[in-house]
């Protein structure tokens, strides 16, 4: 045991010199967007490269940049690690807590402590708080008054979802239910398990959404994959790198669609109906693959992992292949970078942001740590026109890395609140930031 500590100690600052100095990408960043990405060929890293970008914080009084004629502000400060938000019809705003849980199985090896490192000089290796807490902005001046912790002693919540008078929690091992009232300011009585959740020892990929269909019958939740390529066999995949369909009356389950490696937002397309979610592609294979992408969903779609990604395009390094599932893979509609972590997803539906962006889509891109230079560290808009993406991303709240690289903040959830303003959840910077139209920040909801 000694000897091999002694030697990945020797072996630890060799590899972290080498994945730093690996070649800088040749692609413009922006040529991985889009319907029609550029996929380069692939290279296989045996150790991908890092290029972090340590965590520094947001001094007093700063802000991220907003797209002109939008000013942005604090809805609240001070969270520890917000990941996600969900609005209520009243208004208020639910702010999950959260990070992984213990996963033992997940840390093994010369990845496992590579990942460690990296988690480490992300911010993204702090104990999860395990709460939902409520922000409320009674008088629609864009600064919270009221904060009360809304639920406690959860398991790495993620998404919320509110179906009448039921509130459903995403843990990352099982999707709860818990009785609401609308003005409720916090929640006592113990969560009813309405299904288990794929967990375990690995969960690669512990973060769980739920979104209500629009009639509130079937629940949607996302399940990440235990791996990055099934190296750790694809038995461990069981409902896992999918949307699971689940009947909140029963518990009953089916997978809705597949293939999706690590799925995170959903949003339903307002001039559509249908279904959309942000994915996290594979790494590993250089620093131009794969694409991040958000794409409609298809009930029994297949969207190629592991076999494959961005349709058909095979990924050799999985055994054995599967040339007849690769031959079914669906192309996504849209991508977002590669490595950007595309993580939240919303579209627009209020009425205080200028007509062009109806129906569009603003992704929160939490920001790469395998790519060099960096990508990410910001929140897009996607402008939609019938229902399908039609235009380049745009960048809409920038300003996360300052000139030496660092990390002020992490965009990740993003939604919309009831005057129409968009809410970032940054979960290293542990704030909840506000956007609104400058004329129209402090204008009561229509």
């Amino acid at each position: 045991m000694l000897k091999a500590r002694l030697a990945l100690s020797l072996l630890v600052p060799v590899a972290l010199l080498m994945s730093a100095c690996g070649s800088p990408s040749s692609i413009p960043s922006e040529r991985g967007y889009g319907p029609d990405p550029v996929l380069p060929k692939a290279q296989k890293q045996v150790i991908p490269t890092i290029k972090i970008a340590p965590v520094k914080g947001w001094a007093d009084g700063q802000t991220p940049d907003a797209a002109r004629g939008f000013v942005v502000t604090a809805l609240a400060r001070d969270f520890d690690h917000p990941r996600w938000l969900y609005v209520l019809p009243n208004g208020d705003v639910l702010v999950a807590e959260t990070n992984a849980p213990p996963k033992p199985d997940d840390g093994k090896g010369l990845r496992g402590f590579f990942q460690k490192i990296i988690m480490g000089k992300a911010g993204a290796d702090v104990p999860s708080a395990n709460r939902i807490t409520l922000v409320r902005d009674a008088d629609n001046d864009g600064a919270a008054e009221v904060r009360t912790t809304f639920l406690s002693g959860l398991n790495s919540p993620f998404g919320m979802a509110l179906v009448g008078e039921t509130l459903y929690v995403a843990d990352t091992d099982a999707l709860l239910a818990f009785p609401y009232k609308p003005g409720d300011t916090k929640i006592t009585v113990p969560g009813r398990k309405v299904a288990d959740l794929p967990a375990g020892p690995i969960n690669h990929h512990w973060t769980k959404n739920v979104i209500a269909s629009p009639d509130g019958a079937k629940l949607y939740v996302t399940t990440g994959s235990n791996s990055n390529v099934g190296e750790n066999g694809m038995a461990v995949e069981a409902r896992r790198a999918s949307i699971l369909e689940i009947d909140p009356a029963t518990g009953a389950e089916r997978v809705f669609a597949s293939g999706l490696r690590n799925p995170n937002g959903m949003a339903w397309q307002p001039a559509t109906g249908v279904l959309w979610t942000s994915v996290n592609e594979r790494d590993e294979i250089g620093n131009d693959l794969v694409p991040d992408y958000m794409t409609s969903v298809k009930d029994g779609g297949f969207y190629g992992w592991p076999y494959s990604y961005y349709g058909q395009t095979v990924d050799t390094r999985v055994k054995p292949p599967r040339p007849d599932l690769v031959a079914k893979a669906i192309r996504p509609d849209y991508a977002l970078g590669a490595h950007t972590a595309s993580l939240g997803l919303t579209f627009y539906t209020g009425s205080s942001f200028p007509v062009r962006y109806q129906n569009g889509a603003f992704v929160g891109q939490h920001g790469s740590w395998n790519r060099k230079p960096v990508a990410g560290y910001k929140v897009v808009f996607v402008p939609f026109a019938n229902g399908v993406p039609a235009g380049k991303a745009e960048d809409f709240l920038t300003g996360f890395l300052n000139d030496k690289g660092e990390a002020l903040g992490r965009p990740v959830g993003v939604a919309i609140d009831k005057s129409g303003a968009l809410l970032v959840a940054d979960d290293v910077g542990n704030v909840v930031w506000r956007v609104a139209p400058l004329a129209t920040r402090n204008a009561p909801p229509e």
